[in-house]
């Protein structure tokens, strides 16, 4: 079992993560909560994964045998536990793997600030694997509560934050696809609510995911794609498999570049002397806008845990920091909460188009072209063999390399990031420029000096 990567502990359900391993993650987290946070009780989610109802009983029996009672709120979104969480002052545990395809499985942890844990908690968390933690006696194990309204508290906490009335008057047309994912059960309701003519696509929750899979990518995409442009409809959303990222279709059926629409609306967000938190495979037109404003960015090793850490940081060092997140779709205000939320994001792009197009809010940001190949590795020495190929061209090239996470390369009218994955057995490579031909040309010549290692 891999455990915490960049977003948590993830695998092929009852292959590479397997009830076991669940049972044991979730005692040393249940140890830790109760230990470091003097918890008496635990909330338990899940996304709608065929493997959720095995692995979320698997985590309420660890809990449970640390001593805390189990919050079981069932099929939610991750940022429903999270409010949840936060609320309630309680620490959580969702059995999720996000984005992955449905095969796979996970657990994301969450503080009882509702926010995902440090890293140095994490790390806490790992030492009780090896450690095995102390259960409690048969007179003290947990109990379970079954929870019932946290998906409409979680659904009116994001209308009360959000401009509603503004939104309403907008008269939107909006195209929700929650690809079967957690999102399916909040979503539509929650734009309904905000005065929106909803249409769902992949509406119903279902693990096996066969509308698409779950991550919102282009390939993924195509019939949202159609869907808006067929029904006239204003905006597309689609959400990931726990709603906690969202990507946009404009009025036209085109997709926006998730980059695109974070830099739209961080512009709309940022005052001078803010700071941005962003991946080290922050795009330009990120840069770009907040140069523009007078703002600082801080880059940071791509994953939410470290971007929300980086967060915590520098709020507790007097910084303001209104926005912050990846081009993946997974945004984070930290006004509202230092949680990636789907919802709320998409909530916030509605805000932008009360007076423009979705097109017209995104055309300013859309000046660079960006790729990315997924390369495997079939075992530990042949990920090696590659991140070795990644070092020697870094070194042999005469440009500037950050080496924040993997190796980024700047030829100043573009640039290349390798880099292994966090949460896939993939090495990730990324290019932009702004040219496409320059853009696949540089990654190109980087995945084939990786490949050739292993050929």
């Amino acid at each position: 079992m891999e455990v915490f990567g960049s977003s948590g502990v993830r695998g092929i359900a009852l292959e590479e993560l397997t009830p076991a391993d669940v049972l044991a993650v979730a005692q040393a987290a249940g140890a830790v909560y109760r230990d470091r946070f003097d918890a008496t009780r635990v909330a338990v989610g899940r996304d709608t994964r065929l493997s959720g109802e095995l692995f979320a009983t698997a985590v309420s029996s660890g809990v449970m045998s640390t001593g805390c009672a189990v919050d079981d709120i069932g099929i939610c979104p991750t940022p429903t536990v999270q409010s949840y969480c936060g609320r309630e002052g309680i620490p959580g545990i969702i059995v999720t793997a996000s984005h992955n395809p449905p095969e796979y499985n996970g657990i994301k942890l969450c503080g009882p600030d509702g926010v995902e844990l440090t890293r140095d908690t994490i790390d806490t968390v790992e030492s009780q694997l090896d450690e095995k933690p102390a259960l409690t006696g048969w007179r003290s194990s947990g109990s379970v509560t079954q929870v019932d309204n946290a998906r409409r508290r979680y659904r009116d906490e994001v209308l009360t934050a959000v401009d509603r009335d503004n939104i309403a008057t907008a008269d939107l047309t909006v195209v929700v696809d929650p690809g079967h994912g957690a999102g399916s059960l909040t979503s539509p309701d929650l734009f309904r609510k905000l005065g929106c003519t909803v249409k769902t696509l992949n509406g119903q929750p279902d693990g096996r995911f066969p509308g698409r899979d779950p991550e919102p990518v282009a390939e993924n995409l195509a019939e949202l794609c159609r869907a808006v442009r067929t029904s006239d409809a204003d905006l597309g959303i689609a959400h990931d498999g726990d709603a906690d990222r969202a990507m946009f279709v404009d009025e036209t059926g085109s997709l926006i570049d998730g980059d695109a629409a974070l830099a739209a609306l961080t512009a709309a967000e940022l005052s001078p002397e803010d700071t941005v938190v962003s991946a080290v495979n922050a795009s330009q037109v990120l840069v770009d806008a907040v140069t523009d404003a007078g703002a600082s960015l801080e880059l940071t090793p791509i994953g939410s845990t470290y971007i929300i850490t980086a967060i915590r940081e520098l709020l507790a060092d007097g910084e303001t920091i209104p926005i912050a997140g990846e081009g993946n779709g997974g945004i984070i205000f930290p006004g509202f909460r230092i949680a990636r939320d789907g919802a709320y994001t998409a909530a916030r792009f509605c805000e932008l188009l009360t007076e423009r197009t979705a097109s017209e809010v995104v055309e300013p940001f859309n000046g660079y072209d960006k790729v990315r190949h997924d390369l495997s590795y079939r075992s530990d020495a042949e990920r090696q063999q590659m991140i070795q190929a990644i070092e020697e061209t870094a070194e042999t090239a005469d440009v500037p390399v950050e080496t924040t996470d993997g190796y980024r390369l700047d030829y100043g009218d573009g640039w290349v990031l390798a880099r292994p994955s966090g949460t896939e057995p993939v090495i990730r490579v990324y290019a932009e420029a702004r040219e496409s031909a320059r853009a696949n040309e540089l990654a190109d010549s980087l995945v084939s000096a990786i490949t050739q290692t292993v050929e």
